[in-house]
C-alpha cells in the first residue's frame, strides 16, 4: 500500500490515508484512544504462511486461530495495540 496525500482540509485533523490492491483505508487520531482487545478488522489474504513468517521475523507475535472453518486465520497486534485478523481460504493454502 502506498499513503496517499490528504485534502488539506482533512490533512489538518491527523490521521492517514493508504491505497493498494483494491483497498483504501482510512485512520483518524483520537485523543483518548484505548485499542480494542476483541474489536479488529479482517484482511483476506493470499500467502498467510509467508505473511506470518515475515511477522515473527519483524517481532511480532502470530497467534494462529483454527476456530474458522473454512479459512486458516491468524491474529497479529499492531504498535498500538490494535488486534487485526489475517484470513486465508482454505483452498488458497
Amino acid at each position: 500500500m502506498v499513503e496517499l496525500e490528504k485534502p488539506p482540509v482533512l490533512a489538518a485533523r491527523g490521521g492517514c490515508w493508504f491505497r493498494g490492491g483494491g483497498v483504501e483505508l482510512h485512520f483518524g487520531v483520537e485523543q483518548e484512544f484505548v485499542a480494542a482487545r476483541k474489536a479488529h478488522p479482517g484482511v483476506l489474504v493470499t500467502g498467510i504462511d509467508a505473511l506470518a513468517r515475515r511477522l515473527t521475523a519483524a517481532g511480532v507475535e502470530v497467534e494462529w486461530d483454527d476456530n474458522f472453518p473454512g479459512h486458516r486465520r491468524c491474529y497479529a497486534v499492531d504498535p498500538l495495540g490494535n488486534r487485526l485478523e489475517f484470513l486465508e481460504p482454505e483452498t488458497a493454502a
